[in-house]
């Protein structure tokens, strides 16, 4: 593997030049050796959410490259002694348990001919050179004999800059898990210790599960992505801008940023596939929500696995596509979600899930606005950008992230081809953001 060559486009290159193995710095106990999964966890695909951290070359700050990698590796090998299953592997991507074995996590190094503030804008098209900058290729869809949990790669840059790749198997983690690990990770860096007292608050919080005799088959993609030609494109918008979209669903009280723009969003996708297909077609909207904060107790943030339930609004007619009839759907769902309090109500509506996506079509809107993935530093300073990738997934869907400014949301929606060319050209939607 290394001195391989990667080729990205005609003139840039990717040369693979060192990966190792990282173990936890102690090793796990015999009688954590086994992990189970939630019920949750067992009901997501093993693919992989790829993060990716793009951090320039400061010349005020005096930590050399070497020094850099040498940080990042003995901290990732702390962050495992906490993060234990992450250091370990499924003996199938059905297997409802973790082995955890300490052997797992590859660390790649790579070396990228380009400059990093050229490079971090093309990363927006999401194409399929993207999964180069990621350890083994593990971006969203992976080979079924993958039994990796966690993949890093740090990408070294014609100037100095980096980009640090991470790729965490949703098998065992949420946006909010990736996260909390990131930045564990990176205050363990900072302060060169678990047990300081930055760190401590960080600490992961387990939930041993019981032992499940009959695994219940993951959600997988609906076909409708396996015969189109996807692309991604990035939209930015201002909170100015938000605040007009909500003025225009007055008769809401007090919208929020999120259900304006999801709605915005997911209302000209429609506008986009009914005007090329020059009809009408039932869809849903699914969202994911994070239902930690709801049950009885509360769970802390730190909470690891997948702790979700998605919502789902159906549109049956065309007349349900205006902002106020999407906001008010999307508020009583989120009535819905208020309700769960335990593991059978987020199951029962993961079933709810499984049985009623891919009746017709749909579009996922997931929203990572709040979490610390701009504000994880390793000790030289916070990320220019942070980019969940999405574009690789090859299905329709959106991921919206704070602005690094925070002024504002950025959205990265995927879609057919031949939709994009009519979603990124309507009026409404343009005259709320700015395409970048």
């Amino acid at each position: 593997m290394i001195g391989k060559i990667l080729r990205f486009g005609r003139r840039q290159h990717h040369t693979i030049i060192s990966r190792e193995i990282i173990k936890p710095s102690s090793p796990t106990t015999s009688h954590l050796r086994t992990y189970n999964l939630s019920y949750l966890d067992q009901g997501i695909p093993h693919m992989y959410m790829p993060l990716i951290l793009f951090y320039p070359n400061n010349e005020n700050c005096s930590l050399t490259a070497d020094y850099k990698v040498q940080k990042l590796k003995k901290s990732l090998s702390q962050t495992l002694t906490r993060y234990y299953p992450f250091a370990g592997r499924l003996h199938t991507p059905t297997t409802p348990y973790v082995d955890c074995n300490d052997e797992e996590v590859v660390f790649v190094e790579a070396k990228h001919d380009s400059q990093l503030h050229k490079f971090q804008h093309t990363i927006e098209e999401e194409d399929e050179t993207v999964g180069q900058l990621f350890a083994d290729d593990m971006v969203w869809i992976r080979s079924p004999h993958s039994t990796s949990l966690v993949g890093v790669q740090l990408n070294h840059f014609a100037c100095g800059g980096i980009g640090l790749a991470v790729s965490m198997s949703h098998k065992i983690c949420d946006g909010c898990t990736l996260g909390s690990y990131m930045n564990y990770w990176a205050s363990v860096a900072r302060c060169g210790s678990t047990d300081h007292k930055e760190v401590l608050p960080l600490n992961p919080h387990f939930i041993q599960s019981p032992t499940t005799t009959n695994p219940i088959n993951p959600l997988q993609p609906t076909t409708q992505i396996r015969c189109a030609h996807f692309v991604t494109r990035k939209f930015i918008f201002p909170n100015s801008k938000l605040s007009d979209l909500k003025n225009k669903v007055s008769s809401i009280n007090s919208p929020t940023r999120f259900e304006v723009l999801s709605s915005l969003i997911y209302k000209t996708v429609v506008a986009a596939t009914t005007q090329r297909s020059s009809s009408f077609t039932p869809y849903f909207l699914a969202i994911p929500v994070d239902v930690r904060n709801h049950f009885v107790p509360k769970l802390p943030q730190t909470t690891v696995g997948n702790f979700l339930r998605t919502m789902l609004v159906a549109t049956r007619h065309e007349s349900e596509t205006s902002l106020s009839v999407l906001v008010s759907e999307i508020r009583k769902e989120k009535m819905e979600v208020k309700r769960v309090r335990s593991w059978q109500l987020t199951s029962q509506s993961l079933e709810s899930v499984m049985s009623r996506i891919g009746v017709s079509r749909s579009f996922w809107c997931s929203s990572l606005c709040g979490f610390p993935y701009s504000k994880v530093d390793f000790g030289w300073g916070n990320p220019t950008v942070a980019s969940v990738t999405f574009g690789a997934l090859r299905r329709n869907g959106c991921v919206l992230m704070d602005t690094p400014n925070g002024d504002g949301i950025l959205a990265r929606v995927t879609l057919d081809s031949l939709d994009m060319e009519v979603f990124q050209n309507d009026k409404e939607l343009l005259s709320f953001c700015k395409i970048n």
